[in-house]
């Protein structure tokens, strides 16, 4: 029986054995000789000599190509081979179906999706697609569906902007859990409740209270800030504070907002309100009003003392 031929003309031997294709001639375990020789031997008696030279050489191209940055530019251009095939046989990600966005734009959830048009249905792992919705802040839930050959569902639930937090300098738009959703520079977001400190975020409700209790004064306050974690001033529009107590806020606002509508209090030049004492409201003046206040009440004495 003919011996094959090895690669480069040498002449082939006993090392093959066709009885036991299975299991490498015991010269093949012993010299450790180039896998790929064996390959090509038992392709030719196989008969699938051309099936393994293409396959070497398009592992041989596809080794080059990576090497040589071609792959990169392939990927970049077309998308990933298996996208590419995918898309040749009509499973391309021809139409988006985008339910539930309310803040963001359909260009945004693709973008977060990851998805374009090189994006193939067949090979979409709708697992990641998720989880990288759900990386988005401003998205609480989605859910991804395929519809073959070339359609996709994402049906998301986004979180509802709840108040601005300002922290350490920065502010951040919130939803009703705490959660911050995005930076809160955006003026979409500027008629949101607004608090300050270390936990306000947590404790927004307690502030909406205040407003509420506020009544008519409620348009002329800024913002809330909690003082040490424990209890609420409100800042004004005009700069004025008022400082509340840890317990019985609301009926401290309520008092302040009658003294403000029945007095004009938030008219006069006043610095803070302090109503943290149960039954008092003690006011600061400002320096020019405390001057004022005490040059007039001088005069005062002094008409009394001529009378």
């Amino acid at each position: 029986m003919p011996r094959p031929a090895m690669a480069g003309g040498a002449t082939g031997s006993t090392e093959l054995v066709l009885a036991r294709p299975s299991r490498l001639p015991v010269p093949y375990r012993r010299r450790r000789r180039g896998w790929v020789t064996f390959l090509v031997q038992l392709g030719m008696r196989r008969g699938v000599g051309t099936f393994l030279a293409v396959l070497l050489l398009g592992g041989s191209f596809l080794f080059g190509a990576i090497r040589g940055g071609q792959y990169d530019a392939f990927v970049a251009s077309y998308g990933s081979p298996l996208d590419f095939a995918a898309r040749s046989f009509g499973f391309g990600l021809e139409a988006v179906t985008i339910a539930g966005a309310q803040e963001l734009s359909s260009e945004e959830v693709l973008e977060a999706a990851g998805l374009n048009g090189n994006s193939s249905l067949l090979f979409l792992d709708v697992s990641a697609v998720r989880e990288k919705l759900r990386s988005v802040p401003l998205i609480q839930e989605a859910s991804v569906r395929k519809f073959y050959p070339d359609r996709l569902l994402i049906e998301i639930t986004e979180r509802v902007p709840y108040a601005l937090w300002q922290h350490e300098g920065s502010v951040n738009v919130i939803s009703a859990d705490g959660k911050m959703i995005q930076d809160g520079s955006d003026g979409r977001f500027a008629s949101l409740p607004f608090v300050v400190g270390s936990g306000a975020q947590d404790r927004v409700g307690e502030f909406l209270k205040l407003l509420d209790a506020a009544d008519d004064m409620r348009s002329q306050v800024r913002a809330g800030i909690l003082v040490g974690e424990r209890r609420w001033n409100l800042k004004l529009t005009n700069g004025m504070d008022v400082k509340l107590p840890e317990k019985g806020a609301e009926a401290a606002v309520t008092q302040i907002a009658r003294l403000a509508r029945e007095g004009r209090l938030l008219d006069k030049d006043i610095l803070s309100i302090d109503a943290r004492l149960p039954g008092r409201v003690i006011v600061r003046l400002s320096e020019e009003a405390a001057a004022a206040r005490a040059e007039s009440m001088s005069r005062k004495k002094g008409k009394g003392g001529q009378t």
